[in-house]
């Protein structure tokens, strides 16, 4: 990545990863801890490791409206501190609902990071590449929230507990001291802007389908972060401490190669194709009586899950015309955290009444129908995406 038209690209790539590396580690870290510490069950472990993103996704809109009225570098710097409180906060937390304060922290301050900094890379940027950048700089975030996990593991192996929440609160000091190195110009308009505003400029016409789509598959994958370490916790089971870091890799390696063919395939069927794979992977955990299956499982749901959101951006770019790209996809985006959201309790709800096998085959249920409203909207790709046919 370089450093196009002024963009500090890499700087604020790194810092974002930083931030989603700390939130990354915490899905991790959080299951056994609330287990182990506070003696939660599946319902109460899952709605503590979803809260966070409750309070990401009503920021989001906000901030990205804020990157696009020239706040994008202050905005994000506060969100950076914010997460370093939040670290604090958890390592302090003696209670679940003191954890939860932690978690609404954490999440407020890395929906701005990431959203108030997006429409300053991709402002600029043509609409034909419009997918591959969005999909290479949301990397930064899906890559912190996909290793810290690993990050996490590897933590807790050198230094137990206390050292996987020292390198929570020490990731996002880094995305502090980046965010302050960046110099940029700028001229806002009053703060009061942000929030003096009409839904239809908040949620730009168009957004609402892709949304959708995105909302629903991440839902499959917030029942996979939530509870695939507790279910392959059972003693027939093993793999518990590498299922998300497989996930990990399957998900960037999808990623890297999907991005580029959202712009030359068209966005709608690499959305088709990605969802049913995502589809195809829960299923095969929800139906796995083995570790190896199970595996193979959540490596196809990374795959699936990879290249979702960049053919999610170019569809929303596209389809509202948004002169306000900030906005757009940050109301896009905020729909990836509520279905993450509501992931966590129903999943556990599920998991807790009927057996982790019931949860993962509604998480799978949820993909195909995020992959038959994407193929619903089916339309010449010209039109979706600005590519040539």
């Amino acid at each position: 990545m370089g450093e196009a038209r002024e963009v500090p690209v890499r700087r604020l790539w790194v810092s974002i990863l930083c931030g989603y590396l700390a939130l990354g580690a915490t899905l991790q870290q959080l299951p056994g801890y609330l287990v182990e510490r506070f003696d939660a069950g599946p319902v109460q472990v899952g709605t503590v490791v979803a809260a966070a993103f409750l309070a990401t996704a009503l920021t989001r809109p906000f901030a990205g409206r804020a990157g696009d009225l020239g706040f994008s570098r202050t905005l994000a710097t506060v969100g950076a501190v914010t997460v370093v409180v939040a670290g604090v906060g958890h390592l302090a937390a003696q209670s679940i609902p003191e954890l939860c304060v932690a978690r609404l922290t954490m999440g407020v301050g890395e929906g701005a990071l990431f959203s108030a900094t997006l429409p300053w890379v991709i402002g600029g940027t043509p609409a034909s590449r419009r997918g591959r950048v969005s999909g290479w700089f949301g990397l930064s975030m899906w890559s912190g929230l996909s290793i810290g996990p690993l990050l996490a593991g590897v933590a807790h192996w050198l230094g137990g507990d206390v050292a996987v929440w020292t390198t929570v609160i020490g990731l996002p000091v880094v995305s502090v001291i980046l965010m302050l190195t960046i110099d940029r110009s700028e001229h806002p308009t009053r703060w009061s802007r942000i929030f003096a505003v009409r839904p239809r400029e908040l949620i730009p016409p168009g957004v609402a389908r892709p949304a959708l789509c995105l909302g629903l598959s991440a839902y499959g994958y917030g029942t996979l972060t939530a509870l695939l370490i507790l279910y392959m916790s059972h003693p027939d089971l093993a793999g518990r401490g590498i299922a998300l870091s497989i996930y990990a890799a399957s998900f960037l390696v999808a990623r890297t190669i999907g991005s580029p063919l959202v712009d030359r395939c068209g966005a709608v069927k690499i959305a088709v194709g990605t969802l049913g794979i995502q589809a195809a992977g829960l299923t095969m955990i929800a139906v796995g009586s083995t570790s190896a299956l199970d595996l193979v499982g959540v490596v196809v749901t990374g795959i699936g899950v990879g290249s979702v959101y960049p053919a999610a951006s170019a569809m929303t770019l596209q389809q509202s015309n948004a002169g306000n790209p900030g906005a757009a996809m940050g109301s896009m985006t905020s729909l990836w955290d509520l279905g993450i959201l509501v992931a966590g309790p129903i999943g556990g709800a599920i998991a807790g009444s009927s057996g982790f096998h019931w949860a993962f085959v509604v998480a799978a249920a949820a993909a195909l129908a995020s992959c038959a409203i994407a193929a619903a909207q089916y339309v010449r790709p010209k039109s979706l995406t600005g590519e040539r046919r």
